[in-house]
């Protein structure tokens, strides 16, 4: 990972800023069985860093096939914020 966040122009702080958000995130879906509004935040977020994530692979010119995967975590965060949203209290 430290390779792919230099080849990505991002700085060591903000690849450790990513992993404590992704650990934090991880932490607030499993919460958020409990506490829904825990996992609308979480989800949300990992939809925010998943959006931003594919937009730095499209920046720095990766194929489609490279991005793929971002796109698609995105799509799979969009659809738990939903689920999380609609979810009946």
């Amino acid at each position: 990972m430290i390779e792919e966040f230099k080849r990505f122009g991002l700085s060591d702080a903000q690849r450790k800023q990513t992993g404590v958000l992704q650990i934090l995130g991880s932490i607030g879906l499993l919460a958020g069985y409990f506490f829904p509004y825990i996992g609308i935040l979480s989800a949300a977020g990992f939809t925010a860093m998943m959006l931003i994530a594919f937009i730095v692979r499209i920046k720095i010119k990766d194929s489609i096939a490279q991005a793929a995967p971002s796109l698609i975590f995105m799509l799979v965060s969009a659809w738990l914020t939903i689920r999380f949203y609609i979810q009946p209290w």
